[in-house]
């Protein structure tokens, strides 16, 4: 039985996987929200209680820069020790990972229904197969990794690219930057790719006056807890402007770092858009403006219109991910030859 967590600033979702017909079954999982815990071994611990039973295995992806079993999440006033779960669960084998770690393990194990495929030019071959590929992730933050090929299957490997130095491609994002330089003093593209970093675009073209605001909308922000869901869904029905240019600016980004991704990891096999946003804003990652973003890298253009770039539909893709870390360590701790592990589609 393996225990996986993928712990992200907002919410904490666990779950129960068994290995049944050489696949990951998901028994059960929960979600709980992250802001109103103290940390994850008290969520742990009540998940512990509210569903009793032998644990052999456990991963948890976490939203930040794990260093020696250790995080300190950017997101969340948490300090996180593995060998504090360890202690909790009473086994050794419990590992910690970065969230998109975990993601980039679920993409083996996810079927051709989790993922739209939005480059219309893609390669197939089976060459394009075997080289790098990329995951990008905005959701509460914005998570980047890596997945690198070794001859025999893709290794997943964290980094933290979504705090990387924002760079604007024209006027009006050199004026965003300045905006949000004044306001952060330094600017990384998760302070624009991300909940709050839509939100962060949205007062960039009210303060600037280059979109007005409605009376209404400002008292539907002002009564929102989740800001971003509310000039997302305002943009998708065409209620506003501003919503509508502030989610435009947000996807041209989005593709102009997908593409930066798909360039830093020599991702020939594909770049993966995933986390809590995209797949909830489908219909503009499909308006061309996204692909040309990513397209637009000037004497490697023709290299990057053969690349996939798929977004990922699946929402527990990461709870999927660190079931499949956990099976491959544990193989390995038992010695036996690590398998791509696959995940069996269930009602979960």
């Amino acid at each position: 039985m393996i225990l996986a967590g993928d712990i992200g600033g907002t919410r904490t979702r666990l779950a129960l996987f068994e290995r049944a017909a050489g696949k990951l079954l998901m028994v059960l999982d929960s979600e709980y929200p992250s802001r109103e815990r103290a940390g994850l071994d008290e969520i742990v611990g009540q998940f512990l209680s509210e569903h009793p039973g032998k644990i052999d295995s456990a991963c948890f992806g976490v939203a930040g820069p794990v260093l020696h079993g250790r995080v300190a999440t950017p997101n969340l006033p948490w300090l996180i020790d593995v060998r504090t779960i360890e202690k909790l669960l009473d086994i050794d084998a419990v590992w910690l990972i970065n969230d998109l770690e975990a993601h980039a393990y679920s993409i083996a194990g996810l079927a051709p229904e989790d993922l739209e495929q939005v480059n219309p030019k893609a390669e197939t071959s089976a060459e394009a197969e075997t080289g790098n590929a990329a995951l990008i992730a905005p959701g509460t933050g914005l998570g980047e990794a890596g997945l690198h090929w070794d001859g025999c299957r893709h290794v997943p490997f964290a980094s933290e690219g979504g705090h990387a130095d924002f760079a604007p491609r024209g006027e009006l994002e050199i004026e965003l930057l300045r905006y949000l330089t004044q306001k952060f003093k330094r600017v990384s593209y998760e302070r624009i790719l991300s909940g709050p970093g839509l939100f962060n675009v949205y007062n960039f073209l009210r303060d600037t006056r280059k979109e007005e605001e409605p009376a209404w909308l400002r008292e539907e922000l002002q009564q929102a807890a989740d800001v971003a869901q509310i000039i997302t869904r305002n943009a998708l029905a065409a209620k506003a402007a501003i919503c509508e240019h502030a989610l435009e600016i947000f996807v041209e980004i989005l593709g102009a770092e997908a593409g930066n991704a798909a360039l830093r990891f020599m991702a020939t096999a594909g770049v993966y858009i995933g986390g809590g946003i995209p797949a909830k804003i489908l219909p503009k990652i499909q308006d061309p403006a996204f692909m040309e973003a990513f397209l637009a890298k000037g004497r490697l253009r023709t290299m990057l219109e053969t690349i996939p770039v798929n977004v990922v539909l699946h929402g527990k893709s990461g709870l999927i991910g660190a079931a499949c870390c956990a099976q491959f360590n544990w193989q390995r701790l038992q010695g036996d030859s690590p398998r791509q592990s696959q995940f069996a589609h269930s009602t979960h």
